[in-house]
């Protein structure tokens, strides 16, 4: 993900020739980045997979329960973009330590939680994390392999995204119902620890490099084709994740799925993600606009199916899976769109996806909340299937040029 912080531009990736002063990469150091968001990812996503037990636990309802996602997207809409300037007179490897220990901070306050509010102080450590790492990493990436192999790093790193996206939904359903949803955070806590362990060994010095500054967000922002995609990005957030966050209790409630076979849903989402992460890349290579809205379009046909046959196990897991494979597609199609949009500004285009795509999170949790609370979970899908269906007409409609694609 190309330098996911609103605007802030560290002097390494306005200067390219700060990454070429390296000719030997440094790969343990970019591995121990994929460790790194593997560990902030999985954290991330908990969640969805724990919400009817920690809704039940804490004494909440599971809309209330499920904002604890709204709350690190939220911060991590705000820290993206400060990070760089808060911390712009540290050593880069001391910053990212420092993002870990908040990883691993996060992760110890969910196990012990004792209430919503102890949950949600969590929730609000893992989002400074979080919006602090994207804020830094491809910045970091260009500093730690030559230039030629940039997109090499880059696809390492973001592999932790699709690993974390197989594992986290499935292992913590699972987990959670055996050992107790306590469980799945502590051990996410030992994996952002084992991250910490081998960062600590391979990161090297990087001084910092240069004055952080938002004025390239501003000219970014004028521009008509960055505003468009923009407008995407918020339309399939917040529809995935209105829907996606109460997938378990609609998988529940529905189909009416036991745990074990909601966990191999889960799974079967996450695969599917991975493959629509391949997908979505091969496509975007192609035929640029088909890949950013047939996404979205899928997704909206996953929503609408999960509602009109949704009792159908079988309906119900393959849409899931479809579902999966669609948003998978999602991260690789915007992204190649902001970037060659911009691309005399690709690391500020890329910051205000990661942005946006953390406001849409919030929006689409707070949303989907008050509709399972006030119309049944299957309103929070009705929305999903909406907003991500204008996206899909919006990409279509004012989407990239073949030119582009």
């Amino acid at each position: 993900m190309a330098e996911p912080a609103t605007g802030v531009v560290d002097a390494a990736l306005l200067n390219p020739a700060e990454s070429e002063e390296r000719t030997e990469p440094a790969w343990g150091a970019v591995v121990s980045l994929a460790l790194g968001v593997f560990g902030l990812v999985t954290a991330e996503f908990l969640p969805a997979s724990l919400l009817t037990p920690m809704a039940s636990d804490l004494g909440v309802s599971e809309g209330v329960a499920g904002q604890a996602v709204t709350a690190t997207a939220i911060v991590g809409a705000i820290a993206a973009p400060t990070m760089a300037i808060i911390t712009r007179r540290m050593d880069r490897r001391l910053v990212m330590w420092m993002l870990t220990v908040l990883l691993i901070l996060s992760n110890l306050l969910a196990t012990f939680a004792s209430s919503l509010s102890v949950l949600l102080l969590a929730r609000v450590v893992l989002g400074v994390a979080l919006g602090g790492f994207w804020a830094m990493s491809a910045a970091m990436a260009l500093r730690l392999v030559p230039m030629r192999l940039m997109p090499r790093a880059m696809s390492i790193i973001l592999t932790g995204v699709s690993l974390a996206t197989v594992c986290a939904a499935p292992i913590g359903a699972y987990v959670g119902e055996v050992w107790g949803w306590r469980t799945a955070f502590m051990i996410a806590t030992v994996v952002g620890a084992l991250a910490l362990l081998v960062q600590l060994a391979t990161i090297p010095r990087l001084p910092p490099a240069g004055v952080a500054s938002f004025r390239t967000l501003l000219d970014v922002l004028e521009r008509p084709m960055i505003r468009v995609a923009l407008l995407v990005v918020l339309l399939v957030a917040s529809g995935h994740f209105a829907g996606f966050t109460y997938v378990r209790p609609f998988l529940e409630k529905v189909p009416v799925l036991d745990i074990e076979t909601i966990s191999l849903v889960l799974l079967a989402y996450g695969i599917g993600g991975f493959f629509g992460n391949v997908a979505g890349g091969i496509l975007a290579e192609r035929n640029l606009k088909a890949a950013v809205a047939l996404a979205p379009l899928l997704i909206a046909l996953a929503a609408a199916s999960m509602l009109v046959f949704g009792a159908s196990p079988a309906v119900a897991a393959a849409a899931v899976a479809a579902w999966g494979f669609g948003f998978g597609a999602v991260p690789v199609g915007l992204q190649t769109w902001l970037v060659r949009a911009a691309p005399d500004q690709a690391e500020s285009a890329g910051g205000l996806m990661v942005a946006t795509f953390q406001v849409a999170i919030a929006l689409g949790a707070v949303f989907g909340g008050l509709l399972v609370d006030h119309a049944g979970v299957a309103s929070a899908f009705a929305y999903c299937g909406i907003a991500t269906l204008l996206a899909a007409l919006a990409a279509f409609l004012l989407g990239p040029k073949p030119a582009d694609s």
